[in-house]
This record gives C-alpha cells, structure tokens and sequence, in this order.
C-alpha cells in the first residue's frame, strides 16, 4: 500500500481489526469486556499495571519513597497483561474507565481512592508524603510544566513514531518521517534544558525525571522500538548523561523490574508484595527453584 491508496469514508466504521501489533486488543468503545475481579494485597497501596514506560514511573517513584523511609508508600504492584485484555476486566475498569495502565487505588484511609493517569499517580504520591514535588516557587510550577510536556509529548513518541516504526503492518514513509522529526524534536527539547540542568528542574530530583526518563531515557539507553540508530540518539549528549544517571540509582533500577515480562528473566518481577521478592522472585530465580 502506497501512502495514496487510502481515501477515508465519508463515515468511518469499524469492519476490521487495525492495530499492527495490538490489532486483537484496540476497539472503538470503552467499557468492560468481561467480569474480573482485581485482587487486593496486605498494603496500603494497590497498583495495578505493567512494566511499560507508564508503568515504570509509578514503581520508581514508590521505590523512590520507600528508600526515603515512608513506610507508608508500601505496595503490591499486580500484573495487568494488557495484550491478553486484563485492562478490560470489571474490576480493572471501575479502577481506570478508560482501560489504561497503569492504575492505583489508595487503600491507607477510611475510603478507598482511585487514580489514574501515571502524571495523576505521581502528583497524588508526592502531595501525599510530600515527596519529589518542590512546595516553592517557581520550582513547582517548573516541575508540574515539565510533568505535563512529558505526558504532552510522548504519545507522538510511543504512539506516533513507536507505532509507525515498529509495530504498523507497514512500514510507511510519511508518518515514520512526520513523528521521527517530531521525537528529535522532543529530544533537542530535553538536550537543551539537561545542557545547563542537572536534573529536569535544576539541581533537583523530581517526579519530572521520573516521569520523563521511562519514555525519553529508554530511548536513548537502546531500549525502544530498536530505534537509537534510527534517531542518532548519541547526538543528545545531555539527554544520555541524565538518563545514564538515574539509571545508576538503585531505586530506578528496582522500579524498572517492577511488572516487567521481556527482557533478561533476571531484570523481571512480575509481581512485587514485598521487599525482598527483588531477591527471591525474579523470573531466572522462579525458573531454577
């Protein structure tokens, strides 16, 4: 199919699977597919998601709180296999209506709060221990800025370019080009501010480098969509310090194990209940028990 062949109904309906990769599980309506309910562990906090860059900003930043010493962040972080439809089960869905991971429900208080969108998870952890969002001015206007130009920006990364590139059933020359220029756009966005910033807010960690480096790091370490030679990332100089940086922090490596099903069997927990299931329930430790 050349990038002509295609002239859009005056209506569009859907007559056929579309998705490339993830065909079986994108639908035009919302709402559950069949009853399912989530499970509920021993801690205050119940996540439900899996070890996507979303995802990965949620377990780092409770990583992060724990290293810190809020007891209270404590969590049980469930696998939701989006591939096999989890997302669309009842229980999932009256936690996130919109059937994205990942997802949290606050159970520390009288009534349980629920939250979704991975930016709203990250606000809701930091006012609630007062954590990794400056309370001062202007500091907190820049973090929430750079917050919401990460949830802004990426969908044309993972959505745009990452589908286009990687995952459409064909490969096509007008929108890889039209969201490549885009992400390197992005890319020159972050390598300019990281040139004079340690962090994304200055000299200070905060939910904006959590936010960001799970889409933007990974890019530039080689972990998404087989694109670092594509993109030239090594150009960002400033963009693959920072994201070399976290990496090195035991906390972000944690919260990248965290739900996560590809990778080195060793580098996956696909479930987290406890401290210690770092040690003793990664994939290469289940598979020799």
């Amino acid at each position: 199919m050349s990038d002509t062949d295609y002239i859009p109904p005056k209506v569009w309906t859907w007559d056929k699977a579309s998705g490339g990769r993830f065909a079986n599980i994108n639908r035009p309506i919302a709402g559950p597919t069949h009853e399912k309910e989530l499970p509920v562990g021993k801690h205050p906090l119940q996540l439900y998601s899996l070890g996507t860059p979303n995802g990965i900003k949620v377990t780092v930043m409770l990583e992060e709180l724990l290293a810190a010493g809020h007891k209270g962040a404590e969590y049980d972080a469930w696998l939701i296999r989006i591939s096999e439809g989890d997302q669309f089960g009842s229980g999932f869905v009256d936690v996130n209506p919109n059937s994205k991971i990942p997802a949290l429900l606050d159970r520390s208080g009288p009534t349980p709060i629920r939250i979704f969108e991975s930016g709203a998870i990250l606000v809701h952890l930091a006012e609630k221990f007062g954590a990794f969002l400056p309370q001062e001015q202007p500091a907190r206007a820049e973090t929430l800025s750079w917050l919401f130009w990460q949830m802004g920006s990426a969908p044309f990364l993972g959505g745009g370019f990452g589908h286009f590139y990687a995952y459409a059933p064909t490969k096509l020359e007008y929108p890889i080009n039209r969201y490549a220029m885009e992400v390197k756009r992005q890319l020159d966005v972050l390598d300019r501010r990281l040139g004079d910033n340690e962090f994304i807010v200055g000299d200070v960690y905060t939910i904006a480098d959590m936010a960001i480096w799970p889409w933007y790091g990974g890019l530039v370490m080689g972990w998404q969509y087989g694109a670092a030679e594509f993109l030239a990332v090594q150009d960002y100089k400033n963009v693959v310090r920072w994201a070399e940086q976290l990496f090195s922090r035991p906390t972000v490596k944690r919260g990248r194990m965290v739900n996560r099903v590809v990778g080195d069997p060793s580098e996956q927990l696909h479930e987290r209940h406890d401290a210690g299931d770092f040690e003793t329930r990664t994939q290469d430790k289940l598979a020799n028990a």
